[in-house]
């Protein structure tokens, strides 16, 4: 397994312990919110379909752009071959304001948003099979809160992303009244 492959299945193994984890919930325990201001589990759910499609497809958009030569990716951030926690660690506040294109916004069931997140594998899978282990490090198309990142930090920030807000579905699961 080359070095894509293997971050495609990171990404993958975290999405299947995320979606597992919401197995027996039920619509009313995914809408419930502690506060106002607290995305419920629908929310979340519908904010990591929204974020994961956006950053595949970035991704997918400049790798093709690399290679037709219609733009030119040098890597010289301060983020060069960091991991992607050391990028958050240095970049993130305790609670960012999420960007409106991954924004939760149409509500609905959690059957549809679990079911267009596990679609989102497929398409991360076939991304995995066009990108090229040699292409990893070239700058992608930065991220809104972090900037400039490589593809591998990029498929790594996807895998982060599932687990941080794994842990917020967890905590929500846990104080349900």
């Amino acid at each position: 397994m080359n070095k894509v492959q293997q971050l495609v299945q990171d990404v993958s193994a975290a999405r299947t312990l995320f979606l597992g984890a919401l197995n027996d919930v039920e619509d009313t325990k995914a809408r419930w919110k502690p506060d106002p201001e607290v995305w419920n589990v629908i929310e979340i759910t519908e904010h990591l379909f929204w974020a994961e499609q956006g950053g595949i497809f970035g991704m997918w958009k400049t790798i093709h752009a690399i290679r037709e030569g219609t733009i030119e990716r040098n890597y010289e951030s301060v983020h060069k071959n960091l991991p992607i926690q050391k990028i958050i660690d240095s970049t993130w506040q305790p609670k960012e304001k999420v960007p409106a294109i991954a924004a939760p916004r149409l509500g609905g069931t959690l059957s549809f948003w679990k079911a267009s997140l596990a679609s989102l594998q497929e398409v991360l899978t076939t991304f995995g099979e066009d990108l090229k282990e040699n292409e990893l490090r070239l700058q992608a198309h930065p991220h809104p809160i972090s900037g400039a990142l490589d593809f591998q930090q990029r498929i790594e920030f996807l895998k982060f992303h599932i687990d941080r807000h794994a842990v917020q579905v967890a905590q929500l699961l846990k104080t349900f009244t």
